[in-house]
Formats: structure tokens, sequence, C-alpha cells
């Protein structure tokens, strides 16, 4: 599914402050239909959930198999996911998340959405309780009797690949008249220097 953290009430809200999360999807996914059910009644607390995210940004390779390691990013947050009824909040979400994906996308696009798009698609609110968040970035770190054999580090290959996204040249649609807008071409750019650079700045010991 995809989500975005964000708050209806406090709308210029950041990361430090208290956020939600929005998830989008089928208004008659099972999901949703949980969702609603669990939305139900005036002491409905919300339908408990668990989601997890994570992303890898390199593969680390050490002299002992066992050494071997990933660098990543990941996050799990638990909380109580209950289904948007307002309309106003739904669209705010909805906005929240088409940006979300391309900055600046919701206004490009064709608005307002129809009835029918507005009846197919469910936005879910999760009320966060806790969270945890793990990172791991820098080099391979093998055991000191690895360390110290000087035929193994002469001969097995150690250190990172990184591994970062990019974005690739604009690939139009059959019936497309338009010319590729700067605010793509911008985020691409954007996107594809600032994935390349995390990377290689994991794959570094701190």
């Amino acid at each position: 599914m995809i989500g975005q953290m964000g708050s209806f009430e406090r709308p210029s809200a950041d990361l430090g402050d208290p956020l939600d999360l929005y998830l989008h999807g089928y208004v008659s996914s099972r999901i949703m239909n949980l969702g609603r059910a669990g939305s139900e009644g005036e002491e409905a607390k919300g339908m408990p959930v668990c989601v997890a995210a994570s992303h890898v940004d390199g593969l680390v390779l050490a002299i002992s198999s066992f050494s071997h390691s990933y660098n990543y990013r990941s996050a799990v947050l638990f909380g109580h996911a209950t289904l948007v009824t307002d309309e106003a909040e739904k669209m705010y979400a909805m906005e929240l998340i088409t940006d979300s994906v391309v900055p600046d996308r919701w206004r490009h696009t064709r608005l307002p959405p129809t009835s029918a798009e507005l009846q197919s698609t469910g936005i879910l609110r999760v009320r966060i309780a806790s969270g945890s968040a793990k990172v791991r970035a820098g080099q391979a770190h093998d055991d000191k009797h690895d360390m110290e054999n000087e035929t193994m580090r002469d001969s097995v290959w150690t250190g990172v690949l990184p591994i970062h996204q990019t974005m690739s040249e604009p690939v139009a649609s059959p019936y497309n008249r338009a010319d590729v807008p700067g605010y793509i071409s911008d985020f691409a750019n954007d996107f594809n220097g600032d994935s390349k650079q995390l990377s290689l700045d994991a794959a570094k010991d701190q």
C-alpha cells in the first residue's frame, strides 16, 4: 500500500511533531473492510495494525560469509487504523499521498476527482502508538582472526556494493501530447543525485 505521514489538524507539522500515517487503497479491499469495521461504534479505537518499511543501501561483503550484511534503513510503526470518512480529510490525504510520489503532482493532474474515483478509493488513518527504527551503515567488520590472516586479506575482496535507485528518462504514454514538465525533470534529477549520495555515504564507516 502507498502511505504517507501527515497531520490533517496541523498540515504544517514536520517529522518532529506527532503525525498520523495515511494509507491509500481500494475501498473494498480486505484491509479497508477491516478498518471500516474497527471504526464503528462510539468506543471504537480502530483496527490494531503494524506497518513496516525498509530500504537497502548496499551489500556488505566480508572475508567470512558469516560477517556479510546489508546497509539498510528500516522502520516499524504500531497503532490503530480507522477509515477516513470526513471528505476534507480524505482530500487532504489523497493530495498528501499523491505529492509523496512526485512533489507537486496533485495540482498538475485533472481535478477535482470524480465521484466514482472518490467512491472507489479508501483512506485509512493510523494513529501511531509506538514505533522503532533501525539503520545499518558502514563497512564490513570481520573477526580478529580473519583480520590477522594475511592470506585471506590478500585474496578475498571486502567492502560494500552501494545500491541506489535511479529514475531513467521519462517514457511518454501512447496518448500523451504534453512535453515533460520541469517539475518532473527536476524531481528525477534531484532524486537520482540524492539516492546515489545516500548509498555512497552509507558505505563509509562513520
